[in-house]
């Protein structure tokens, strides 16, 4: 569940990512643009951060198991 959510999110990121570089290429972008960009970018840290420890959180259990 988390994985899928941090895959949608991540596409919401690079299309808002991408928007604000036209709009920068453009001329000067409205200051929204620039928020637009950062607001995917608060759950995909929390989501990749989650996934990243998931392995060593798994196998500092599994090791605290056989102990």
């Amino acid at each position: 569940m988390v994985r899928q959510v941090h895959r949608v999110v991540s596409m919401a990121f690079t299309v808002a990512a991408i928007v604000n570089i036209v709009a920068v290429v453009k001329g000067s972008p409205a200051a929204w643009l620039g928020i637009l960009a950062v607001v995917p970018l608060i759950p995909l840290i929390l989501t990749g951060v989650y996934l990243f420890a998931l392995p060593y959180a798994a196998k500092w259990r599994g090791e605290r198991r056989t102990a």
